[in-house]
This record gives structure tokens, C-alpha cells and sequence, in this order.
């Protein structure tokens, strides 16, 4: 027996899942479902970097396996822990993380490439930690946890966390990073929008938030670049369009069924192709009717995820599964956004597709936090009968003898 209980700490030797939800149940298959579809597409989208890299072409593809490893232990965990006591230690990594996310700003301990410094090195340039992407879980939960209980927060308190999310947001713009920032700012509003806070507060923070973005465009001559060449990408194909002209032959050139898997031929031009533009190789292998399965994936898991939200019972938990699917599939649709040339170029992974360890534990620990909702989502139908502890000792010696009676008749 004990064996068979360590072996419960691994997601697929879980004995208790019958006992779930269906939601809960469909979450977790297709979370695996997308997760290991997401490995052979990163197998096949960086065997030819890494050959010419390192002589080893499965050199990522095995890194993100320790990675998924690491996070589906962390995944199973959360599935199996009570949402309240997650939230009580969520302010505390959320301060840890804060912490890690401004030290990327400090000399020496901040990775920059690609002109923008989001990495803390663990000691190797392989491995990497992004602090941006692991503090979005605690985002969520925090979030969740103060505009469920907004009406009975006091002010003080309101100001505080507000400005501690002001600081998050800050912090991941300075990196600088925009897409994470906005994908960030995009699910807190999201929650307080579902906690149903006043529309005028959350229209005056729509418009701040887009004024920051514009003076973000205003001040970074790069991203006015990357907006000018989305706008017309051929008109400097060797220069800042050519990674999106070559995204855009990548998907035009997949056809209706795709060239194959592995066969791909424009994952040997585009660049950072099994990253943020990994859609685009995945779209070529797998051709238009590939794609629509993917999207549809993205929708089924997204459709499920806010059916659990309708069917929460509490305020809070209701949240967290509100702000873990709105990451989820927002997130997914930006980077689709991207590498069809809808949107301007971010540096948005693909949620369990794109390679990146911060990426695919945070994404890991979102998707429990939405199955261990779908688990509690009914927890509140439950409300125990209180009982007076001032009974008087005449009561409860007749409670006893009733209780007695009915036991003594059950065997009779």
C-alpha cells in the first residue's frame, strides 16, 4: 500500500481521480493531451537548431522533458491541496518572486537577450529563470483572493494589494517586456470584471492601461519598429519583417494537410522558431486542418474551464478558475495572433508548445489551480447544521439515550 501511494505523487498513477468532477477529469487529460502534443511539435521545431548548436538535436526537446517533469510533480500537488490553504501562502511567494523579478534589473545577475533582461541564470546559460513568467499563478490567486472578498476589504488594504500589482506590472515593463505585461494587466481585469466591481473603475483602468502602452511604444524605438513592420512586414523582408515574412511562408506553405511531421523546411529560416513562433512550424507540418484542431483544443479547454467558473459556488474559487483560463487561452490566442501576422511581434510563448522551463512550470501550476477549482467548485452546496455548544447537560444526556435507542433497534 505504501508503494502504491508513493506512486500517487505522479499525476498519471493518481487512483483518486474517479472521484472527481467530470470537468475536473476532462481538464486533466487534455492538459496532458496538449502537453505532450506540445513536446513532439518542440522536438521537431528544434532539432536543427540545437544539431548546429550543441551536435545534439535533442538537446531542448530534453530539457523541456526535465522541465515537464518537475512540473507535473508540482501540478499533481496543487490538484491534491485545499485552494484556501494554497491562498494563504500566496502572498509570500508573490513577495519572493517580486523579489527575483526586480533582481533581473541588477548588474550581473539580469540574462539579457534579445534586448530585454527577463532571466536570472541558475548557474548555466541552458538553464534559465524567468521570474515574469512564474509569478502569474500567484498573480491569479492574489487577485482572486482580494476582489472576491472586495466589498469586505477594507480600504486600506484595497490600496495596498493594488499597488503591489502597480509594482508587478512596473517591474515586467521594465525588462522591458509588453506582451507579458499587457497579457498580466489583460487577467487582472478579467477577475475583477468577473468579481463584478464598478464599470466606471474598470473603464478608467482600461484607459490607463493603454495610455501606459502607448508611452511604452513612444519611448522604445524598437517596438515602434516591430509595429511598423507588422503593418507591412514586405516591405523590409530582410530587415525588422523578415521574422514574420517567414512565419507567414511557413503557414502558407503547410496547405491544407501540412508537409509532415519533422518535415518542415522554413523552421531552418525563421528565427526563434520553437519559441515564440513555434505555431508557425506546427502549422506547416500540420497544414490548416492541424491548425483548426489545435485552436479547437485551446477552445474545448477554454469553454470547460469557464463552465467551471459558472459552477462555483464560491466567490473566490470562482475567480481563480476565471483567471486561469483567461490566461490560458488568452495567452494561446496572442501567440496565434502573432505568428499569423494579426497582431504585432511579442515574445508570447504557446502555452505547453513553446520551449522554456518558468514558461511551462507557471503554465503547469495555472492548469492545477483551474483543476483543483473544478474539484472544489461544489464545495460550497455543503453547509453543515451549527450546533449550540451551550447545551445543557439534561440534553445531551438525552441526545445519548436517543442515540442509543436508535443503534440498539438498527441491530434488532
Amino acid at each position: 500500500m505504501k508503494f502504491l501511494k508513493f506512486f500517487q505523487i505522479f499525476p498519471f498513477f493518481d487512483r483518486t481521480v474517479d472521484k472527481w468532477a467530470p470537468e475536473a477529469r476532462l481538464l486533466r487529460w487534455l492538459t496532458f493531451l496538449w502537453l505532450f502534443a506540445g513536446m513532439a511539435v518542440l522536438f521537431s521545431a528544434s532539432y536543427p537548431v540545437a544539431d548546429i548548436a550543441f551536435k545534439d538535436g535533442t538537446l531542448y526537446f530534453k530539457y523541456q522533458l526535465a522541465w515537464a517533469a518537475i512540473g507535473l510533480l508540482i501540478f499533481n500537488g496543487i490538484i491534491h491541496l485545499p485552494l484556501k490553504a494554497i491562498l494563504k501562502v500566496t502572498p509570500i511567494f508573490l513577495f519572493i518572486i517580486l523579489g527575483l523579478l526586480y533582481a533581473t534589473h541588477i548588474p550581473g545577475l539580469g540574462t539579457t537577450r534579445n534586448d530585454a533582461t527577463r532571466w536570472l541564470s541558475l548557474g548555466s546559460s541552458s538553464f534559465l529563470l524567468q521570474p515574469s513568467e512564474l509569478i502569474k499563478p500567484f498573480l491569479i490567486l492574489q487577485a482572486s483572493q482580494l476582489f472576491g472578498n472586495w466589498s469586505r476589504t477594507p480600504w486600506r488594504a484595497r490600496i495596498g494589494w493594488l499597488s503591489v500589482f502597480v509594482v508587478v506590472l512596473g517591474g515586467i515593463l521594465m525588462q522591458p517586456s509588453l506582451s507579458v505585461t499587457a497579457l498580466c494587466g489583460i487577467t487582472l481585469w478579467l477577475i475583477a470584471l468577473g468579481a463584478g466591481l464598478p464599470s466606471l473603475q474598470l473603464f478608467g483602468t482600461a484607459i490607463l492601461g493603454g495610455l501606459v502602452a502607448f508611452a511604452s511604444v513612444s519611448f522604445r524605438e524598437y517596438q515602434r519598429r516591430r509595429i511598423m513592420s507588422f503593418l507591412d512586414p514586405w516591405q523590409d523582408q530582410a530587415g525588422d519583417g523578415y521574422q514574420l515574412v517567414q512565419s507567414l511562408m511557413a503557414i502558407g506553405s503547410g496547405g491544407i494537410w501540412g508537409s509532415g511531421f519533422g518535415l518542415s523546411q522554413q523552421k531552418l529560416f525563421l528565427p526563434i522558431q520553437y519559441t515564440d513562433f513555434i505555431f508557425a512550424i506546427f502549422a506547416e507540418e500540420f497544414g490548416l486542418i492541424g491548425g483548426i484542431c489545435l485552436l479547437m483544443l485551446v477552445i474545448i479547454y477554454g469553454t470547460i474551464g469557464l463552465a467551471v467558473t459558472y459552477k462555483c459556488k464560491d466567490p473566490v474559487i470562482r475567480l481563480v478558475a476565471l483567471g486561469s483560463t483567461s490566461l490560458i487561452v488568452v495567452q494561446a490566442f496572442l501567440n496565434v495572433g502573432v505568428a499569423t501576422g494579426v497582431l504585432p511581434t511579442t515574445g508570447l510563448p504557446f502555452p505547453f508548445l513553446s520551449y522554456g522551463g518558468s514558461s511551462t512550470i507557471s503554465c503547469l501550476v495555472i492548469a492545477g489551480l483551474l483543476i483543483r477549482a473544478a474539484r472544489e467548485m461544489s464545495a460550497a452546496d455543503v453547509i453543515p447544521f451549527a450546533r449550540s455548544d451551550r447545551q445543557s447537560p439534561k440534553n445531551k444526556r438525552s441526545e445519548k439515550i436517543e442515540t442509543s435507542r436508535r443503534r440498539s433497534s438498527t441491530v434488532g
